[in-house]
Formats: C-alpha cells, structure tokens, sequence
C-alpha cells in the first residue's frame, strides 16, 4: 500500500513539473573555415534567450562524423592550438595504415580525431543563462582541411 501511495505522489509530481515546462529548437549552420575550433557560446546564449527558460537544460548535438563539440577554456588561443597539435599527433593525416581514405588523406584522420570528441553535450541553464564555467566556452571543433557546411542543432527545454 505504501508503494503505490509513493508512485502516486512521483506522477503528480512529474504532471506538476512537466505543465509549465518550455521546449525550443534551433538548427545552426555553422561554415567552418578548415581544421580549427569555432566558439558558439555567443549563438547558445541567444537561442537560449529566445526560448524564455529560466531553468533547464540547453542540449547541444553536432550532426556529423568529422566534427565534433568540445567544452574548453576561452581565456588562452594557445589552448586550443595545443590541442588541436595533439590531435594532429594522434590520428595524422594521410597515415598509409588508414584503409579508409575515400574523401582524401585528411579523410580517415577526421573521423578519428572526431571519436576522441563528442557529438552532444548538454548545458544547464540558470536564472536564463547557460552555466559555462568562468574560463569554458562551446566549440564546434573541424577535423578537415578544408572549409564545410556543419549542422548542430540545439534544444533547450525548462521552465
């Protein structure tokens, strides 16, 4: 009897919650120049105010195999350059090892390099503003040489 009565108050609980809860969605398409780290954190701060939530989570999601999301420091370019060295160090462009190679020599490098990233994150929003520590911002990082179209799209849901 006491389990049910338990259930009973969660679903209350939840239908109370989910009655003022906002959704908003937003698709971004982001030119990347070549290889390098783009910072989107301005464009989620704005997609972020356009959906009136003062409270709930921004999730982020890259629609690709050779781009990735990366939350890291704003403050010193030089971080983002080591890292994208690193990477280079890892997964090396046109490494004879690769057997996919279909898009050029930076083709399987890409896909690798990506792996090590991550295709989503998510970011809680407080008081209307997306909680990024002091020194982080969001970037969309370009595994290939050359300039693309990336798609990420952004959903932020709270009330």
């Amino acid at each position: 009897m006491a389990g049910s009565a338990a259930g009973f108050i969660a679903d209350q609980l939840v239908a109370r919650q989910h009655a003022g809860v906002k959704q908003h969605q937003e698709s971004l398409e982001v030119r990347t120049p070549g290889r390098g780290a783009i910072d989107l954190s301005r464009e989620l701060a704005r997609i972020v105010a356009t959906s009136g939530v003062r409270s709930g989570l921004a999730v982020v999601f890259c629609a690709h195999t050779s781009a990735s999301l990366l939350i890291q420091e704003n403050a010193d370019p030089a971080v983002r350059r080591d890292l994208l060295a690193w990477l280079e160090r890892l997964a090396p462009d046109g490494d004879p090892r690769y057997e996919h190679s279909d898009e050029g020599p930076d083709d399987m490098a890409a896909h690798l390099r990506s792996s090590l990233g991550r295709s989503s994150e998510s970011i809680p929003i407080v008081a209307g503003t997306l909680v990024l520590g002091r020194w982080q911002a969001l970037y969309l990082v370009e595994h290939r040489t050359a300039p693309h179209r990336r798609r990420v799209v952004v959903h932020v849901s709270g009330e």
